[in-house]
């Protein structure tokens, strides 16, 4: 049988201090195996500026578009470029303004989409672009594609506004959807019609079952908890009486007339 041989065990000399290798002087003649040039240090890709996500959500009446001008204004102040995008559905005021209910107004782009929003605004001033605001987020069901996009990839600060909730205390659109992506999100409250508590919720008025009913005051008001469900107790009763009236007219119009 062949015998294996083995190379000398290797022992540090007793008064070698290990703390000596991390002296700077001795590592100052420390010769990498493959030496480090700034062509090398250049080739590693530096990563992409990355943007922001800022969310305002709240019942109608809330102060939501006046807080996101507010921020935008603020923007523009400081010497950013900033654009504005609201949802063609939204024609309560203007069509080229986001308008506040106190009627402050900014200009803007009315679009179905925002992904479109790129190729509208013209791609060399998107890239000058830093910071956009979208107002009636909730209309836009491309809203967390474009957040990711715009934010993740392409560096921008988008300031979003928009309701959380319907009138039904629902989920409305995608704005719950993007607060995973949000570096902050601000719930803003009303006040009350009836008694002037934080309002949270919003009540529709009529017997209109859309989701999407683009209204105001004539439609909607802000209300608190108690208020929410006492209201939505009376709306049923009457939207009952009223189907019991339509059920008699169609059935016996005689007595319909009577009554």
């Amino acid at each position: 049988m062949r015998a294996l041989s083995f190379p000398p065990l290797f022992f540090p000399p007793k008064n070698l201090n290990p703390f000596s290798l991390c002296n700077p002087k001795s590592m100052a003649s420390f010769k990498p195996s493959i030496p480090l040039t700034s062509d090398s240090a250049a080739s590693v890709p530096s990563p992409h500026t990355s943007g922001e996500v800022h969310v305002i959500m709240g019942p109608m009446f809330a102060g939501k578009t006046t807080a996101l001008l507010r921020r935008i204004k603020s923007e523009g102040n400081n010497g950013r470029n900033v654009a504005m995008i609201k949802s063609s559905k939204d024609t309560r005021y203007a069509i080229d303004s986001v308008v506040t209910h106190d009627g402050a107004k900014f200009p803007c782009w009315a679009l179905p989409d925002l992904l479109s929003f790129r190729q509208n605004f013209g791609g060399e001033a998107y890239e000058k672009l830093d910071v956009i605001g979208i107002d009636e987020a909730q209309f836009f069901e491309d809203l967390y594609d474009f957040c990711c996009m715009a934010a993740d990839h392409d560096g921008k600060t988008i300031i979003v506004a928009g309701l959380d909730g319907d009138y039904l205390r629902r989920s409305f659109g995608s704005v719950l959807e993007i607060i995973p992506l949000a570096d902050t999100v601000t719930k803003l409250t009303a006040r009350c019609e009836l008694c002037g508590k934080r309002a949270f919720f919003t009540l529709r008025k009529t017997e209109e079952t859309r989701t999407e009913l683009i209204a105001g005051a004539d439609v909607y008001m802000p209300v608190c908890r108690q208020h929410y469900v006492n209201g939505q107790v009376l709306m049923k009763a009457a939207r009952t009486v009223v189907e019991s009236h339509k059920f008699k007219s169609d059935t016996f119009p005689e007595v319909a007339a009577v009554v």
